[in-house]
């Protein structure tokens, strides 16, 4: 390939806990074609990088061959940006630390570049979504857990490490938290995320065990936060107040965040985003209540621009364009 012509497309991968997606994504974050296998089909390393290469080899001949491809960028639970590595990864198959970016680099033949899914979403924003042009603000993903992203003067902050940014694990409540997976005790990611939401619901409905909800319907094991959004766009009052205390906690943790950090905006992603004002009037009023007058105020708290069906892979290939 002579050295004038361009590579316009790179590649995303977004290796999650149940599926692995991936795309070929051009410079103005059009997703040409996109794909996914199951992470948890193969318990053993190469068998899952033989179909992933298969699938990805495929899609990549069937729509713009691989000598177009500039890089290919992952995002990955544990994944450490400075080493290429994966490491310890609780919710995936394969134990220990994998040298993920070198082992898929080799097998293309091209540049690939590796974060956690979190900072991967975080330079999908800037590059592709809302936070276009910004050069300080926090991508916050409000899932089945909290992730997070920092960005400051226009470089994700990695720390020492690689493994900087873990705000959905700071902890918001001292005395009596709730347990988290991670084996602290009051994370932010225990009240906020999908199934924080959850467990506010069965806590509340317990304490108030004489005021009626739709939500008393649902097995109390079962109740979901989109369940509880459901019944909070109906009136239900214990649904609200589950969404105001949701974003109460949010609003107190973000107010920390906003006094280290200072950034532009903090930009939510993921399915508990989808509540608007339900989430987002109690939060950033809680916010603004919790700053000094310095920071009052000025900084947007704003959803993300990209689509869902395309963050994932938008997120992970936004990584590829500065891959080497």
């Amino acid at each position: 390939m002579a050295a004038t012509e361009v590579r316009p497309y790179v590649v995303g991968i977004d290796i999650g806990g149940t599926n692995t997606v991936f795309g070929i994504v051009d410079a103005k974050g059009n997703v040409l074609a996109s794909n996914s296998i199951k992470t948890q089909r193969h318990q053993e390393l190469d068998k899952y990088v033989d179909e992933l290469y298969a699938e990805l080899s495929k899609l990549i001949a069937d729509n713009c061959g691989i000598d177009k491809i500039k890089g290919i960028g992952v995002g990955a639970p544990n994944a450490n940006f400075y080493t290429g590595n994966i490491e310890h990864a609780a919710n995936l198959p394969w134990k220990g630390v994998i040298p993920f970016a070198k082992i898929i680099s080799e097998k293309f033949g091209v540049p690939c570049a590796l974060t956690n899914d979190a900072n991967a979403a975080a330079v999908g924003e800037m590059t592709y979504g809302a936070a276009r042009g910004m050069k300080d603000f926090i991508m916050i993903t409000l899932g089945t857990g909290v992730g997070s992203g920092v960005v400051c003067n226009g470089s994700l902050v990695y720390g020492h490490d690689g493994f900087a940014g873990e705000l959905g694990h700071v902890i918001v409540r001292r005395e009596n938290g709730r347990q988290c997976g991670c084996g602290s005790c009051g994370c932010l990611e225990t009240y906020t995320s999908a199934t924080g939401v959850a467990r506010t619901a069965r806590e509340f409905l317990e304490k108030r065990a004489s005021e009626d909800s739709l939500l008393r319907k649902i097995p109390a094991d079962q109740i979901t936060s989109k369940d509880v959004f459901d019944a909070a766009v109906q009136g239900d009052v214990i649904a609200k107040d589950i969404f105001a205390f949701t974003g109460q906690v949010l609003g107190e943790a973000f107010a920390d965040f906003i006094k280290f950090s200072s950034p532009e905006a903090i930009v939510l992603f993921g399915g508990l985003a989808k509540s608007g004002d339900l989430l987002m009037k109690p939060l950033v009023e809680t916010m603004n209540n919790n700053l000094m007058p310095i920071f009052k105020n000025k900084v947007k708290v704003l959803f993300s621009e990209m689509k869902d069906a395309d963050a994932a892979v938008l997120g992970a290939s936004a990584l590829a364009w500065e891959a080497k």
